[in-house]
């Protein structure tokens, strides 16, 4: 991957409403009081236990975990809001024009590690940021599967493309690839599951594409398209909901279809080792968990998206011709999953 050498990044030519920071707040809390209730649902035994925290340089949220459920072994839906004079130095590299304005910050994250190896874990974040004249919104979710299934990998991409397409015929293209790029562990050389959506830096200006790289295929396509027509605050903020209302209708039948299944010791094995990945990502690039530690956020509620149990292994290679191996060769390697078709018999 190479680095760009100019800035993708322009200030935004409209400001948001005065109310930007009120409504994204009320559909952030929102989200995660839906995303709650069908959770517990799902589950059947477990439910979310709530934290309510405040942040000492300005903000707090609302930290809920499920754990020891049915089907759920951990998971967290996060909602914050914080505010602050000074900057992280990850956001200034990136918007340096934001610098010398206060940052205020929305948004809710969640992160589900299923009992079952072959039900996958699942990632959603969607987020909004605002510093004086600057603002943007990010976010996306992404799939990540132990023993993976087609079908489920097409459901859930297919899933998000039709959201997509309800507000922009280029999003779900760009933002998959975008996506594919984001969530790859270079030193492992893999993608770190079955990719989803993922973009940064919307503030309806210019290329869909704000990544840091200018020869990835995300990077390459958004050129290809070139700049699109200015979109409002209005339409990038209907957009996220939209995205963040698909995570039903995604994850949910890809649950009710895998979690009955019988598994032993050896796919269980499987299952921490795989969960090892997650972990490295997540410590070593996430951008929310850097975000969070530079601004002195909650610990507990920033590290939340880690599995309860998880184990490592020198030298792992899978034998050959079995599902674990089909991981390695087919699941972690970007494919066009929105256009799979299951095969005729």
């Amino acid at each position: 991957m190479t680095i760009s050498s100019t800035p993708k990044t322009t200030p935004s030519k409209s400001l948001p409403p005065s109310d930007a920071k009120a409504r994204v707040k009320q559909f952030m809390r929102q989200l995660q009081d839906e995303i709650c209730q069908v959770l517990e649902h799902i589950d059947g035994i477990g439910t979310f236990q709530e934290d309510a925290w405040e942040r000492p340089e300005g903000g707090g949220g609302r930290s809920r975990v499920i754990q020891d459920g049915a089907v759920f072994e951990q998971g967290g839906v996060n909602f914050s809001e914080v505010w602050g004079s000074h900057l992280p130095p990850s956001i200034l590299a990136q918007r340096p024009e934001a610098e010398g304005h206060g940052f205020y910050a929305t948004g809710t994250s969640m992160v589900l590690h299923p009992r079952n190896p072959y039900v996958p874990t699942v990632h959603l974040n969607y987020r909004y940021f605002e510093a004086g004249p600057v603002w943007w919104f990010g976010g996306g979710s992404d799939l990540t599967p132990y023993y993976a299934n087609a079908e489920d990998a097409a459901h859930f991409h297919a899933t998000l493309k039709q959201g997509c397409n309800a507000h922009h015929r280029e999003y779900y293209q760009v933002f998959k690839h975008w996506c594919d790029e984001y969530f790859y562990l270079k030193h492992r050389q893999e993608t770190r599951g079955v990719g989803g959506l993922f973009f940064d830096y919307q503030d309806g200006q210019g290329q869909l594409y704000q990544g840091p790289y200018s020869d990835t295929p995300s990077a390459i396509y958004s050129n290809q398209i070139g700049t699109q027509a200015p979109r409002t605050w209005e339409e990038v903020f209907a957009f996220v909901c939209t995205c963040g209302k698909t995570f039903e209708k995604a994850y949910v039948p890809i649950v009710e279809r895998r979690q009955s299944m019988e598994y032993g010791d050896p796919q269980r094995q499987f299952q921490l080792y795989r969960r090892g990945r997650y972990v490295e990502f997540n410590l070593v690039y996430d951008r929310g968990t850097i975000f969070g530690l530079q601004t002195n956020g909650r610990t507990e509620s920033i590290l939340m998206s880690l599995p309860p149990l998880v184990r490592w292994e020198y030298g792992y290679e899978p034998e050959p011709n079995t599902p674990e191996a089909e991981l390695y060769e087919t699941f972690l390697k970007p494919q066009d999953w929105a256009s799979w078709t299951s095969p005729v018999t």
